[in-house]
């Protein structure tokens, strides 16, 4: 039976740890120049209808150092930028390939490539879920951290993707949750309810009071892909809500500062932060490769 990477609560604590633990070990083989062409022969399909770096980048590098070629597949390259139904491109590109990742909007289309795929599917990112980037984001607090059970998470800003993606993973893992947001951008009520049932978790309004006694500082953009048009409302509404000096004095000592990018300076985050946890923020970044490699090893091999 095939295995899909769409959701982060689809997947176990003990499946979690397997892949970070795959995904360091491949990272240590990459630094030792130690050849690991696991899915040699291997072909990844991507799908993007949300433009992309960081996804593009690293799959089409990780499929290539594991032995497989990536094909860049774009919204208005291919019929599903026409009108092809998803359900109908899902069972051609399964004849040709062996795993696909989509970046999408909607939650349901990658539901929907999954369901009658009969290769593996990837959620390179939704407007509801980014797990991909939170796995990344956990391999880089277990390297800088020295662990996962017991670190309180904070995030600050927007209830998007990444706070829904960062609830789950981090309380799968054993950690403490907080997020702080206004009133009228808190995370998924579902995923929140799941959250205050499983684990420590809290979502207040008040930066400070989440941030206090932090070991990991979190923040996306104020206005992701497709909401440009409310930037200037979510400024507003957003104004408290930057990891700033204040922030960072009350968080642990020790604390790091986490971003998936790309970061607006002076507004989610001072520059003088982000500067000073830049390693972190890069290492984050460039663990998407290797989380991702993980994933692909797990689901293609």
């Amino acid at each position: 039976m095939k295995k899909d990477f769409l959701l982060l609560s689809h997947y176990t604590r003990e499946e979690l740890l397997s892949l970070l633990a795959l995904a360091s070990e491949l990272k240590e083989q990459r630094k030792n120049g130690e050849p690991h062409a696991l899915l040699k022969g291997k072909t990844l399909g991507m799908i993007f209808e949300k433009a992309s770096t960081r996804t593009r980048v690293s799959f089409e590098v990780g499929m290539y150092e594991l032995g497989g070629s990536a094909l860049f597949l774009s919204g208005s390259d291919i019929q599903l930028g026409r009108g092809e139904p998803i359900e109908d491109m899902a069972r051609v590109l399964s004849r040709y390939l062996d795993g696909i990742m989509i970046r999408t909007f909607a939650q349901e289309t990658a539901d929907t490539l999954a369901k009658f795929a009969t290769v593996p599917v990837i959620n390179g990112l939704t407007d509801f879920a980014h797990p991909c980037q939170v796995l990344a984001d956990l391999l880089t607090i277990q390297e800088h951290q020295g662990g996962l059970e017991g670190k309180t998470l904070c995030f600050i800003g927007d209830g998007n993707n990444m706070a829904n993606s960062l609830i789950v993973g981090g309380i799968k893992v054993g950690m403490h949750v907080r997020v702080a947001c206004p009133a009228a951008y808190r995370p998924d009520a579902g995923i929140m309810a799941w959250a205050e049932a499983n684990g420590g978790f809290l979502c207040t309004e008040d930066v400070l009071a989440s941030a206090t006694g932090a070991d990991v500082i979190y923040t996306d953009v104020w206005a992701s892909m497709g909401q440009e048009e409310e930037a200037a409302k979510r400024r507003n509404a957003f104004a408290g809500y930057q990891v700033n000096e204040a922030v960072m004095a009350a968080a642990a000592p020790g604390a790091m500062v986490l971003h998936c990018l790309p970061a607006h300076r002076g507004e989610e985050i001072t520059a003088e932060v982000l500067e000073a946890h830049a390693n972190e923020i890069f290492d984050e970044a460039e663990n998407r490769l290797h989380a991702q490699k993980a994933i692909m090893v797990h689901l293609m091999r």
